[in-house]
């Protein structure tokens, strides 16, 4: 009974920080100018807009990519948030794609959390659904924090206090 708890416990731990995350990318997104969305720290570096864009469509995405969808599917879908234009758009989308993330996740019972494994198109081995949630937390917060470093290079006056809204 104790471990049942626990797992739930634990999933929805790491379910409310990619929400914190989701949410405090939100505010970031609502603080660009538009003269910035071109700003690209190096060469060989992705500009702000595509950063955004790429950071929006993580929790759909990965969602997808987890649950074994084919390459030309996710293609698709990444095309999808290419097209999008504004913050608005954007943050719509993630929230939506947030949404069926979480619905996805809190659907499992323990035992396919912890044990189901599935393999995106592009990996030789899978992996535990709980591995993907965790993978999910590391890769947006990894995202939310070069964003976050491109409006302190751009002198937004943002500090830590915006990643913990």
């Amino acid at each position: 009974m104790m471990m049942m708890y626990a797992v739930s416990k634990l999933r929805e731990e790491l379910l409310v920080e990619l929400e914190l995350g989701i949410r405090s990318i939100e505010g970031l997104l609502k603080k660009v100018e538009a003269k910035d969305w071109t700003y690209r720290p190096a060469e060989n570096m992705r500009s702000l807009q595509e950063l955004a864009r790429h950071i929006v469509s993580i929790p759909e995405v990965d969602l997808n990519l987890w649950q074994e969808k084919d390459q030309k599917m996710i293609q698709n879908l990444e095309a999808k948030y290419e097209s999008m234009e504004s913050s608005e758009e954007w943050i719509k989308a993630m929230k939506e794609g947030f949404h069926l993330f979480k619905t996805y996740m809190q659907s499992l019972s323990d035992e396919d959390f912890l044990t189901k494994k599935t393999k995106p198109f592009y990996l030789e081995e899978g992996e535990t659904q709980a591995h993907w949630l965790v993978e999910e937390v590391s890769h947006l917060f990894h995202h939310r924090g070069q964003f976050f470093n491109y409006l302190k290079q751009l002198g937004y006056d943002i500090n830590m206090f915006d990643l913990y809204v």
